[in-house]
C-alpha cells in the first residue's frame, strides 16, 4: 500500500524495531530474516530504542535498498535533533533514512520548542533539503495524541503520523472522535497513518513481570489474530509490530490473506475474556 505521498509501497505490517533493542546480534539477525521472509519492507526504529540501530546496521549493509527505513529523535531543539539524526545515521551505517520522526511530541512545552524558531522541525527540514532524510513524520502516545497531531499538521506538512490504535482505545468515544478527525485530515492530504499497540492487553499488574515490552501483550493467538485484523480492517492505516519479538510470527500469520475486520461484539468479547484494558488514561504513562 502507498505510504502516504512518499511514493513507497509499504507492507501493511511495519516492523517495529524496538524489538531489537536488547537482543544479541545473532538473535537480531534471525529476527530480521523472519521479517524479510514475511514480506515486510518497512522498518521503524528510534535513537532511544537501546541498541536497535546498531543491530540493524549489519543487515542494512546488504539489504538497505530493500526497505523503507525510518528512525526517530525525541529531542525538540534544532541543534540537538540534528546531532541525534547524524548519530543515528552513523549507528545505522547509512547515508540517509527514508523517514525521520519527532518522537512522542505530546506535551505543550515540547510542541512549542519543536515547532518554534530553531526547533527540531526546522532542523529536520533543513536535513531533508540536504538529502540526509527524505520525509518527516511525527509520533505520539496517549489519549491526547490524535488532537496534538492535528495541531502539528496545522503547523507543518508532515508526511506521516503514528498513533495508538486498538479496540479498547477506540471504544472511548472522545478518543475515537479525535482519531476520526485526524484520519480525515490525513486522507485529504495523503499523510501516512501508522498505528501501535494493536495486541496490547493491559499494563503489567506487577512491574517485576515486565520483560520484552513495557505493556503486557495478548497471549492467545486467536485473540491476537482478531486484534491484528481489527487494525488492518481499516484500509487507511499501517500496523507497527510490538516490541515483544515472540509475537511476530502470530502477527504475520494474522496479516496473511484476506483481511476481515471482526465485529465490535467479537472484540468486546475478547476484551472481557482476556481482561483487556486501555493502556492510557489521559494522565499516567502518557509520555511512554
Amino acid at each position: 500500500m502507498e505510504f502516504g505521498r512518499t511514493g513507497h509501497r509499504s507492507s501493511r505490517v511495519i516492523f517495529g524495531a524496538a524489538a531489537l533493542g536488547g537482543m544479541s546480534q545473532e538473535r537480531a539477525d534471525s529476527t530480521l530474516a523472519l521479517i524479510s521472509g514475511a514480506g515486510v519492507n518497512h522498518i521503524d526504529t528510534a535513537a532511544s530504542y537501546g541498541d536497535s540501530e546498531l543491530r540493524l546496521a549489519p543487515w542494512l549493509a546488504d539489504h538497505r535498498d530493500e526497505v523503507f527505513l525510518a528512525t526517530k529523535t525525541g529531542l525538540c531543539d534544532g541543534p540537538s535533533a540534528r546531532a541525534q539524526l547524524e548519530k543515528s545515521l552513523e549507528r545505522l551505517g547509512v547515508e540517509h533514512v527514508d523517514l525521520i520522526q519527532l518522537h512522542n511530541l505530546v506535551e505543550d512545552e515540547d510542541f512549542d520548542v519543536a515547532h518554534g524558531a530553531g526547533g527540531s522541525v526546522e532542523a529536520l527540514n533543513a536535513a531533508r533539503n540536504e538529502g540526509l532524510v527524505r520525509h518527516i513524520g511525527v509520533t505520539g502516545h496517549g489519549t491526547r495524541i490524535p488532537g496534538v497531531h492535528s495541531r502539528s499538521l496545522e503547523r507543518f506538512d508532515f508526511d506521516s503520523v503514528l498513533i495508538p490504535y486498538n479496540f479498547t482505545m477506540l471504544d472511548n468515544p472522545a478518543y475515537r472522535a479525535d482519531v476520526e478527525t485526524l484520519l480525515a485530515t490525513c486522507a485529504e492530504r495523503q499523510v501516512a497513518v501508522q498505528t501501535i499497540k494493536s495486541i496490547a492487553r493491559r499494563r503489567w499488574p506487577n512491574l517485576e513481570d515486565r520483560r520484552y515490552s513495557w505493556y503486557e501483550p495478548l497471549e492467545d493467538e486467536d485473540a491476537i489474530g482478531r486484534a491484528v485484523q481489527y487494525v488492518l480492517g481499516n484500509s487507511q492505516v499501517f500496523l507497527n509490530t510490538t516490541s515483544d519479538a515472540r509475537k511476530l510470527a502470530a502477527i504475520f500469520a494474522a496479516a496473511q490473506g484476506q483481511v476481515s475486520a471482526p465485529s465490535d461484539e467479537a472484540m468486546r468479547s475478547d476484551a472481557e475474556s482476556h481482561a483487556i484494558t486501555p493502556l492510557f488514561d489521559g494522565a499516567d504513562l502518557e509520555r511512554i
